[in-house]
């Protein structure tokens, strides 16, 4: 309760006050015991509360949020020209002040029937450049502009978020949709389309005396059949992926067998290198040994006949032979 209440509420004590003395000293004189100067206590509490009116009346106190238009018959545009800043101030009897506050206020239209200012579905229909049907949620934050007040009880009095605020941003936005595919309005161009529309709101605002502080473009839903329409082409377009996924997992699949079977050919290729290369020494090794034998061979050609005598068995110690044969070996090689 601010002075100006309590002034008020002590003046209507002092009126019931006055009545009350009234109806006594009237009822102690009926009875024959009246009441010594009860004119004179009456007078003067009635005129206190006349007083205490008075004041009351011409006492108003706003807070620091609040502005006031002072309406009065005593000047010729009906009203004074400066708004009542935040405090205490005295009008003159028969002077009027409408209250106006400049803390930021939001309104907002939703298709959710309890979170708009009106109750039910209050989003706004608007229609794409390629005629989509869209459903668009948003909140305004706004402020009346301090400097501007007498201009805005002038234009709107209180009816300015009603006829102002509210078809003001319900048009902007149904032009604002109409620039942009229903594409663009939900993932490319959804900034854009709040900048744009927060820019002329700002502009249309500011013409009648307010300040946008913020636009919220809450929520954009579709009608039934383009839902169902995009819901259909998200499934394609993920059987579609899914598709391509399975093709390039078989096309992995098919360049690691090309590489296993790869990897085999070369095994097999580089196995025969290395057989073909061992028979090439085996047989570079039989040659040098054939050489060596043959050069061996060539400066003691007994060294066979005596490589044939050991090789036959290795306990053999005497050998039989036909009378008049030839021995095997020659005599210098035969052990004495």
């Amino acid at each position: 309760m601010d002075i100006a209440d309590f002034i008020k509420a002590v003046s209507t004590f002092a009126w019931l006050l006055t009545i009350g003395l009234v109806v006594l000293a009237i009822a102690r004189a009926s009875r024959g015991k009246p009441i010594k100067q009860a004119s004179t206590i009456v007078v003067v509490v009635g005129i206190f509360s006349l007083l205490l009116t008075i004041v009351g009346f011409g006492l108003v106190f706003l807070q620091a949020d609040e502005r006031g238009v002072v309406v009065s018959p005593y000047v010729s545009q009906g009203y004074r020209p400066e708004p009542l800043g935040p405090g205490l101030h005295w009008i003159i009897p028969g002077e009027t002040v409408t209250r106006y506050t400049i803390s930021k206020q939001t309104y907002t239209m939703s298709i959710s029937q309890n979170e708009g200012d009106v109750y039910g579905d209050d989003s706004i229909t608007a229609r794409t450049s390629d005629g989509q049907e869209i459903f668009v949620d948003s909140s305004v934050i706004f402020s009346v502009d301090p400097g501007r007040i007498i201009d805005v009880h002038i234009a709107w009095q209180d009816r300015y978020i009603d006829e102002l605020v509210r078809p003001q941003v319900r048009g902007i936005i149904r032009d604002a949709v109409s620039q942009y595919g229903v594409e663009e309005v939900v993932s490319t161009k959804r900034a854009e389309l709040t900048d744009s529309i927060t820019t002329a709101l700002e502009t249309k605002l500011e013409e009648n005396g307010l300040i946008l502080v913020d636009f919220v473009l809450r929520n954009i839903t579709f009608s039934e059949e383009y839902s169902n329409s995009a819901e259909q082409k998200q499934i394609a377009e993920q059987l579609a992926l899914q598709a391509e996924l399975i093709v390039e997992q078989k096309r992995q699949e098919a360049e690691q067998a090309r590489q296993e079977a790869q990897g085999l050919a070369d095994a097999v290729v580089i196995a025969a290198e290395g057989a073909a290369e061992a028979r090439v020494i085996e047989a570079e090794a039989e040659a040098e040994a054939l050489r060596l034998i043959a050069a061996a061979l060539e400066n003691n050609p007994s060294l066979l006949q005596y490589q044939y005598i050991t090789k036959l068995a290795p306990d053999v110690k005497v050998i039989l032979m036909p009378t008049g044969a030839q021995f095997i070996l020659p005599p210098e090689l035969i052990a004495p």
